[in-house]
């Protein structure tokens, strides 16, 4: 007989263990990393926008899980079609059919983009994006994939290719044929095309590294050229889709913008169930799929499983219900215009750009004596530390939740769910405000933790 498991009685008996046992089991550094910066925190629940802790103290949320929470947690809907969906014990994965869910999230998605004709689910924003580079590479019969500096694609070999960060490709050599070209060059993408070897452009119409958004033209015009050269446009829309920007999909903001590859994932789950989507114009999906003999000439084993294709599908349907993606233009440009307005207050405070709710704070240099010395020092040891150094009070002292936008950058991501409305919007503002107030009047606490960081920043080279 089966023994009976108890989820929760595991959870109750060793939960506590949580960073004993990745740092025996799992990635060794991440609890290093986290008790390093003070985020070690234990969360109990976790509902909408925001987590609580044994004591019942409330954390907003303005990371998302990556952008994958774009409905927040939990949302009501996204589990009602879960249960749903396992309480009809459905025929699923038997790869022998063609159920009824794949069918309809494909058409429900191509319905936001109606210029593309099919859909192949996968299970990760990476995986949408290999699925890209492979389909792109076989309709164009071309090697050589072109992807933007400072891009980020994914960490599988092929997007690997296409990442614009050498830190992560590091190590992992050989990849795939590839050349970066600047973000808003046309020129650089023009001397490429005319080697006569590329099958097509991938590009973040606003980039998650930096936050920086392609410049107005740029992807009309690099469409017009891969087109002239017969390759392809591939628009990685996997943190940038579903309503972040403001739009269904980014590149949506340039008119007459066409992608003929788009990777969508992450915020399609539902925070639930991995999927990733790549949808495309049917030319270049008849070319892969040929015929019978190529029918499985690329597939996933936990493609087009039935729980991620009912969390897509209710996932779409809230969007629609609840407006998200008017919130996420409505309160990013409150949230938005209020941070760009203490830029001309704070020295420290570079810049603030963005779309919708995907939003960048950046710092920099400032001008007066005392403060550019301590911003040299953080420099001279690791180039984002100071934004680590806002980061961390705004989590230890306001319980909010945000993130440094890369390696090495004075950028802070604002990336929180769709649903926030204006009072997180506010209270991230009021927050940022104070902790800026205390790093330009020498608070002891935040500069006092960054000699922390500065020494571990130096004990680690």
């Amino acid at each position: 007989m089966t023994k009976e498991f108890d989820l929760g009685r595991l959870l109750a008996e060793r939960g506590a263990e949580r960073y004993e046992l990745h740092t025996r089991h799992l990635n060794h550094q991440l609890p290093r990393m986290l008790r390093t910066i003070g985020f070690d925190r234990v969360y109990e629940r976790a509902e909408g926008a925001y987590f609580w802790d044994a004591d019942g103290n409330d954390y907003l949320d303005m990371l998302a899980g990556f952008g994958v929470m774009g409905l927040g947690r939990h949302h009501p809907v996204v589990r009602k079609a879960l249960h749903d969906v396992l309480d009809a014990s459905l025929a699923d994965l038997t790869r022998f059919d063609c159920p009824p869910l794949p069918g309809l999230l494909a058409e429900k998605l191509l319905s936001y983009s109606p210029h593309l004709d099919r859909v192949f689910f996968g299970n990760s924003g990476t995986e949408a994006v290999e699925t890209a580079l492979k389909f792109a590479r076989y309709a164009t019969g071309r090697p050589r994939v072109l992807y933007c500096s400072h891009a980020f694609h994914g960490l599988t070999t092929g997007s690997l290719s296409v990442n614009g960060e050498a830190g992560f490709r590091d190590g992992f050599a050989p990849l795939l044929p590839d050349t970066a070209v600047p973000l808003g060059d046309l020129d650089a993408l023009a001397r490429e095309l005319k080697k006569g070897d590329v099958a097509a452009l991938i590009v973040e119409p606003i980039q998650g590294k930096g936050v920086h958004e392609a410049p107005p033209g740029y992807l009309r015009g690099a469409q017009e050229l891969l087109h002239r050269y017969k390759a392809l446009l591939i628009a990685d829309e996997v943190q940038t889709g579903l309503g972040r920007t403001g739009r269904f999909y980014a590149y949506q903001h340039e008119e007459g913008v066409e992608p003929d590859l788009v990777c969508v994932a992450k915020a399609l789950s539902g925070g639930y169930v991995p999927v990733g989507a790549t949808l495309g114009k049917d030319w270049i999906f008849r070319k892969v799929f040929s015929s019978m003999d190529r029918v499985l000439v690329h597939s996933a084993s936990f493609g087009s499983n039935a729980q991620a294709m009912a969390a897509g599908l209710a996932v779409l349907a809230v969007m629609e219900d609840e407006q998200t993606v008017a919130n996420a233009a409505a309160v990013g440009e409150r949230l938005k215009s209020r941070l760009a307005a203490l830029v001309d207050t704070y020295e420290l405070l570079a810049d603030v750009r963005g779309r919708g709710l995907m939003i960048g704070i950046e710092f920099g240099r400032p001008r007066s004596l005392k403060l550019r010395s301590r911003w040299t020092m953080l420099q001279a040891a690791r180039k984002g530390l100071f934004a680590q150094m806002v980061v961390v009070p705004l989590l230890q002292r306001h319980r909010i939740l945000t993130q440094v936008s890369g390696d090495h950058l004075e950028v802070i991501k604002l990336i929180p769910p769709l649903i926030v409305g204006e009072r997180e919007a506010d209270r991230f503002v009021d927050a940022f405000t104070e902790v800026m107030d205390d790093a330009h009047n020498g608070g002891g606490l935040m500069w006092d933790f960054g000699k922390t960081l500065v020494k571990q920043a130096v004990g680690n080279r």
